[in-house]
């Protein structure tokens, strides 16, 4: 009788510290299941529209400033606003604004998903081979460092004036910085999650798709975003040096055009759409892959 009351309070202490335990998790699942509503539109207008906006037009307004007091008087070295949006509204109604667009555009993507094809497989080889790595590793480190301007001459005695040269250029600007940001993610991999996998039967091809590509995903998606920099300013790099009629007016050979006719019109209209290009790419497609991997972790609450 004495043993039986001796072994209760244990039991009791037992069973509270697993009423405790149990009631923190489900307070926490509950935390977790909380969907928070619809973000108000004044608050996404405040927080995401207006700060650009503002940013926008302060530029705009100190550029009118420089241009109407005559701060820099000579408009073939800065042109007003309205002239270069002239020119815009002319080459629109041309139509060979779009035309403009479309054919760098084009190039820059289709030259990145070749990238991408050939980056993602060298850096998985890089990062899980030791003796790859220590051999193409210090390669790839110094091909990301060269500028993309370096290329365009050997790839058009090599290649000719046409698309070729074009998607080489892109090829050796894009591709050492998607590997070399999946090689930065395999490395942040904890080992845990790898002996995880071997515990469970995922070795070899089986075990990079689904444990190390996830868990490095993070770092891919940054060499990704920095793969398509690259790709881009290796395009305007190659149309600007390696203009050519049969290769079509893209964006770099417009500002080409515009400097040899000695417009700054024409030049701040290219320098203006590559910025805008380049801006829509990284809105439409890296920013929402960012918030979807953040997501993916607990590390972003959706609104």
């Amino acid at each position: 009788m004495a043993s039986t009351d001796t072994t209760r309070p244990a039991e009791d202490r037992d069973a509270k510290d697993g009423g405790d335990l149990a009631g923190l998790e489900a307070g926490l699942d509950a935390l977790e299941s909380v969907q928070q509503g619809r973000t108000p539109w004044r608050q996404t207008f405040v927080e995401k529209i207006l700060p650009p906006t503002v940013a926008v037009l302060l530029v705009l307004a100190v550029w009118q400033a420089l241009v109407s007091f005559k701060i820099v008087d000579d408009p073939t070295k800065l042109p007003a606003p309205s002239d270069v949006w002239d020119v815009l509204h002319q080459a629109w109604l041309q139509g060979e604004l779009l035309g403009y667009i479309w054919t760098s555009v084009s190039r820059g993507l289709l030259g990145f998903c070749f990238a991408l094809v050939i980056g993602t497989p060298l850096g998985l080889l890089v990062a899980r081979v030791k003796f790859v790595r220590a051999a193409i590793g210090p390669i790839l480190s110094g091909l990301q460092s060269l500028p993309s301007v370096a290329w365009v001459p050997p790839a058009v005695i090599w290649l000719g004036l046409n698309n070729s040269m074009m998607y080489a250029v892109i090829l050796l600007g894009a591709v050492p910085s998607i590997a070399n940001g999946l090689v930065s993610g395999v490395d942040q991999v904890s080992p845990i999650f790898l002996r995880a996998g071997r515990t469970l039967g995922a070795t070899g091809l089986k075990g990079t798709w689904h444990i190390v590509l996830p868990a490095a995903l993070p770092g891919y998606v940054a060499g990704l975003k920095q793969g398509w920099a690259f790709s881009w300013r290796s395009l305007m790099a190659a149309e600007i040096i390696a203009s050519f009629p049969d290769l079509g007016v893209g964006l770099g050979q417009l500002l080409e055009n515009g400097r040899n006719a000695s417009d700054m019109a024409m030049v701040f209209e290219a320098i203006l759409l590559i910025l805008v290009v380049g801006i829509a790419i990284d809105l439409l497609i890296f920013s929402p892959l960012e918030r979807w991997v953040l997501r993916s972790r607990g590390l972003l609450v959706k609104g």
